[in-house]
């Protein structure tokens, strides 16, 4: 446990972002017992341009203007800093020398207002938790002069275009340069570990307690309800850049008895897909976050039929965690991040496999397993997984 203690959080997801974020999680898990000073991404060039109509971007601009308060006070011990220096966008350039030469001017414009901010609030022998921001992130511990800095990788972002353009090359240079590296999968720790001794897999957050049976009262929907059991169901973004629609077509046209229940927004291929057809597909649509234990508890068998590929081989899936805390019997398709559940999980490649390891979660399903799915899936709250980051930080500065 780090407690008392001045923590910098950075990284590439505004506080004010529309959906879901790790790295807002564990900056609030980390306020309970530290001040914690969460920093926006800098408002860049192109997008002052591209979305000034915007609510975020006209924000941003009154905070510039000086119309609004750059420091905002969101709880106890926590306050978000809107930047109120614009950087420039430079990913277009070609040459290295010039990227690195305004990226680091984009730094020290940056640092500036975070510097502001810190002398402000009196923060003092601050650690510095940079979730990602691989080309601001370079000049940091040079600029911030933190006690300890700390990277963490939660995604393969050296895998999308934009980020491996020029993150290929400096990605790496970060990681060794940083105190301590953590990541929610064991694929990124490995990767780290190429370039320092502390990288370390951390595991991640959940917000567990809308999962906890013993703690609320979950109900299966009427809608769900009303479709024949056995019900292999999945509740998600239904991507067809993640997700494999020809594993999907194979249970239902192989188990015409079991029912596909699908739950959440479809993007186009999913639409066109000819799993609309099948009579014993159901597509629910979205639900709120808060709806979807309910829908989980009436699953037989929970799946995550992934396609393993870039945006999915290393990437920490949540939705397991919300499976197994649910205790339900849960067949994933084996992508490293799943080597961290294989104890509790059925993991396959292919569409056969899917069909076999689902006959199996159904035959040998029990309250004692349940159980063990349950305690593992409880175990992975926020409040857990920032400790585990507490460990590593404590390990490099005992050193």
């Amino acid at each position: 446990m780090i407690c008392n203690r001045d923590i910098v959080v950075i990284g590439i997801q505004a506080w004010d972002i529309s959906i879901g974020s790790n790295c807002k999680n564990i900056a609030l898990e980390f306020a309970k017992n530290n001040r914690v000073l969460y920093v926006n991404p800098p408002m860049d060039r192109i997008s002052r341009f591209r979305e000034r109509k915007t609510a975020k971007i006209q924000k941003r601009l009154k905070v510039k203007r000086g119309e609004e308060n750059d420091l905002v006070h969101i709880e106890t011990n926590l306050w978000n800093l809107y930047p109120k220096k614009m950087t420039e966008s430079i990913n277009f350039i070609g040459n290295t020398y010039l990227f690195d030469h305004f990226n680091k001017k984009n730094a020290k414009r940056f640092t500036t207002n975070i510097l502001s901010a810190i002398e402000r609030l009196g923060f003092t022998d601050y650690i510095v938790f940079n979730d990602s921001s691989m080309f601001l992130g370079q000049y940091i511990k040079e600029l911030l002069h933190p006690s300890c800095y700390v990277y963490y990788m939660r995604d393969y972002l050296t895998k999308n275009p934009y980020w491996k353009k020029n993150g290929v090359r400096l990605e790496p240079k970060l990681i060794e340069n940083a105190d301590c590296v953590v990541s929610n999968s064991t694929l990124y720790a490995e990767y780290g570990q190429q370039y320092t001794q502390h990288s370390y897999m951390v595991g991640q957050g959940c917000d567990t307690s809308l999962f906890n049976e013993t703690e609320r009262i979950i109900t299966i929907p009427e809608d769900l309800n009303s479709i024949p059991e056995p019900r292999i169901g999945y509740v998600g973004f239904l991507s067809s850049r993640r997700l494999s629609i020809t594993i999907l077509m194979h249970i239902a046209k192989t188990k015409k008895d079991w029912n596909i229940v699908l739950v959440g927004p479809e993007d186009e291929a999913f639409k066109a897909s000819a799993l609309h057809d099948m009579t014993n597909v159901y597509f629910l649509g979205s639900r709120d976050a808060s709806q979807l234990p309910n829908y989980i508890k009436g699953f037989d068998v929970a799946i995550n039929p992934q396609l393993i590929n870039d945006a999915t081989i290393g990437n920490y899936p949540r939705k397991i965690d919300e499976y197994l805390a649910m205790g339900k019997p849960t067949v994933a398709s084996a992508t490293k991040a799943m080597e961290y559940f294989k104890e509790h999980t059925y993991l396959g490649e292919t569409p056969e496999d899917y069909v076999a390891l689902i006959e199996k979660a159904l035959e040998e399903n029990n309250h004692a397993l349940e159980e063990l799915r349950r305690t593992f899936g409880l175990s992975h709250s926020w409040e857990n997984n920032v400790h585990e980051i507490y460990k590593c930080i404590d390990l490099v500065q005992q050193e």
